[in-house]
């Protein structure tokens, strides 16, 4: 009966959609096979109706449109407006409905329904499940929008991982989305599992869902600011802030060198993303160590530096314009003196592995990467197993589906293993064997590490690499990702235990 129906609706005409939409599935439904030991109830004349009124739902009491008591089911497609691109009175609305929880300023809009979903069933048995950005169960936000909700006593019953959604419009907006049904009931869990987002779900049955949909214990991911464990530390690449005046091509630094051969010394290969990944081809003049004396004899030089101090003058920004008093210098600078990991910003998530390279000095890398200075072989090689990509790809954000590595969650809260000086020598000695090969083609890393291009050769070398880690950790897997995850789950858990936090 439509009378079983309840809703909130922003404005007048939503109302009306909604309420007119009900009566068309009620329509629907009767013109089909009428419920066993029931009467279809007449269509005509329209007598009953559901009750939608016309309310912010992130305000409102939903009490007051339907007592808690008597509710069975909440259900909904809230509105997906990411933290940068909320109105202010939208933000005020979730810190108010977050009760000013920690972080609660950098969550989704849509998440505000979950809180008052979860408020709003207290000890009933009451069941909710909504239709959400995939961002709520990534990255940094899941501790944010999680840890508030299972305080309360919330779990996971079932979800459908990460999925595209289309539309029939003409030009139809694709959004990636995950489905999450949660309640305060002990109940059996099923997971809708899309290996990737346009595939078909299989369905299965862990023995419990955690935020970041694994069969894991319900641990979150905070922010952190440095390793949890004794490694490297992690930064960017540099940042000059030179209105592209010390970059060029590679005819252009073909031809800026033949006209200014001094200036060789102060020219380095520049690495972001996309020449890292692409093998495409750009430098750079790092002109800070030059002395006086040798910048007399580089009038070209001069003249760059000369344009940068203008462009940083001329900024809006303050500090950019502090930074125009040095304008030989970057605005980030790190250049180690060893070799360093270097990882792509954003990597596509059709890969089995996040393309990480390991690189010598004489090579600068821009903002656009993550950066691992001074790093060793032993910490590229674990860094490219499969232990690792399987915690990025649960606990990392992402641009629409593609993964984005951050130092904060994906580096710094991964827990690493405890190798005796055997197994570290394994894993550099397969670490190596994974760059050798790759020497050994033409193609690009874009390429290389493409699924379906994926040569027989390198899939052998990852694997032996992933055997080498697996075995550090002192388990045998197999290869199970969701075993691996679980065990990275637990190994984070014991660990932030053992820091008292």
């Amino acid at each position: 009966s439509l009378k079983q129906f309840f809703g909130i609706e922003l404005n007048d005409f939503a109302v009306k959609v909604a309420e007119t939409a009900l009566w068309i599935s009620r329509l629907q439904i009767n013109g089909g096979t009428p419920l066993p030991g029931r009467d279809p109830e007449p269509d005509l004349p329209l007598t009953e109706t559901a009750r939608i009124v016309c309310a912010n739902a992130l305000r409102c009491d939903w009490n007051e449109v339907l007592p808690a008591e008597r509710c069975s089911y909440i259900l909904g497609n809230p509105p997906f407006l990411g933290a940068r691109y909320q109105t202010p009175e939208q933000k005020a609305e979730i810190k108010e409905v977050f009760h000013n929880s920690r972080n609660c300023g950098n969550i989704d809009y849509v998440t505000g329904w979950y809180m008052k979903a979860a408020e709003y069933m207290k000890d009933y048995p009451v069941r909710a499940a909504f239709v959400s950005t995939n961002s709520i169960c990534q990255g940094e936000q899941v501790a944010n929008v999680w840890k508030p909700l299972t305080d309360l006593g919330v779990h996971i019953d079932f979800a459908h991982n990460t999925f595209r959604w289309t539309n029939e419009a003409e030009n139809p907006a694709h959004v990636f989305i995950v489905i999450v049904g949660f309640s305060k009931q002990v109940d059996d869990k099923t997971l809708y599992y899309h290996d990737s987002p346009d595939s078909e779900a299989t369905i299965l049955h862990p023995q419990r869902i955690n935020p970041y949909l694994a069969n894991a214990p319900d641990v979150f991911i905070w922010s952190r600011n440095t390793p949890l464990c004794h490694i490297p530390e992690i930064g960017i690449g540099n940042k000059p802030i030179d209105g592209g005046n010390y970059i060029f091509t590679e005819e252009e630094k073909d031809e800026f060198l033949r006209r200014e051969p001094g200036a060789a010394r102060f020219m380095h290969p520049f690495i972001g993303a996309e020449e890292f990944l692409h093998g495409k081809k750009r430098y750079i003049l790092y002109l800070a160590p030059a002395s006086e004396q040798e910048l007399l004899g580089l009038p070209l030089c001069m003249e760059r530096i000369n344009k940068v101090r203008e462009y940083r003058l001329a900024s809006t920004s303050a500090q950019t314009r502090m930074l125009a008093q040095k304008p030989r210098n970057y605005h980030v600078e790190n250049m180690p003196a060893g070799n360093s990991i270097i990882i792509p910003e954003v990597s596509s998530e059709r890969r089995d592995y996040i393309p990480i390279g390991y690189i010598t000095p004489d090579n600068l890398c821009s903002n656009k990467t993550k950066l691992i200075p001074n790093a060793r072989l032993y910490h590229f090689g674990v860094l490219t197993s499969q232990f690792h990509n399987a915690w990025m790809r649960r606990v990392a954000g992402r641009l629409k589906n593609d993964y984005s590595y951050s130092n904060n969650i994906v580096y710094n809260n991964f827990v690493w293993p405890e190798p005796s000086e055997e197994q570290m020598a394994r894993i550099e000695e397969a670490a190596q064997h994974i760059l050798d090969v790759r020497k050994t083609f033409s193609n690009t890393l874009a390429e290389l590490y493409d699924p379906d291009l994926m040569p027989a050769s390198l899939k052998e070398a990852h694997t032996a690499n992933d055997r080498a880690v697996e075995d550090a950790y002192g388990v045998d897997f197999g290869g199970d990702e969701e075993k691996i995850v679980s065990h990275l789950f637990r190994l984070y858990s014991d660990k932030i235990r053992e820091f008292g936090e």
